[in-house]
């Protein structure tokens, strides 16, 4: 696949295995499904599962919720409140972009090249954080 070629294409439930790896060499590792449902002309993705975590005695919930809206040839993701996070360009394999939250850095690139299944890669650095976050996303069947 050339790319994501719409914002469409992401409706539906999908299964998320993600790995934190910390610059301390701890490990976090969140399983769930992630479910991206229309709201007029955007996508609201909403995930739930369960964060495992080196550093606590036992698993816990955990949840996100972003906005997805398609702009041109561009997607566009806001956090919950509608404040904007990042952007990244349609119809190219593997997109990337930065995020500034001063004092934070978030890079991220995208992965459609086996669209169903795809994965986004962090990089994020700041005086409290230094982390690398891979997620791989799959279709669930509807």
């Amino acid at each position: 696949m050339s790319g994501l070629p719409s914002l469409a294409v992401l409706e539906g439930r999908w299964q998320v295995s993600r790995v934190i790896l910390h610059n301390d060499g701890s490990k976090d590792e969140f399983e769930g499904e992630a479910v991206f449902r229309r709201s007029g002309p955007r996508l609201i993705q909403d995930e739930e599962g369960w964060l495992t975590s080196e550093r606590a005695a036992a698993p816990m919930k955990a949840t996100r919720r972003y906005i997805w809206s398609g702009s041109g040839n561009r997607l566009d993701v806001a956090f919950e409140d509608m404040r904007p996070f990042h952007s990244v360009p349609l119809g190219i394999a593997t997109p990337g972009t930065t995020y500034l939250c001063p004092p934070d850095r978030y890079e991220v690139s995208y992965d459609f090249t086996d669209f169903p299944t795809w994965s986004t890669f962090w990089n994020v650095e700041g005086p409290r954080k230094n982390y690398r976050m891979t997620s791989r996303f799959k279709r669930k069947s509807q």
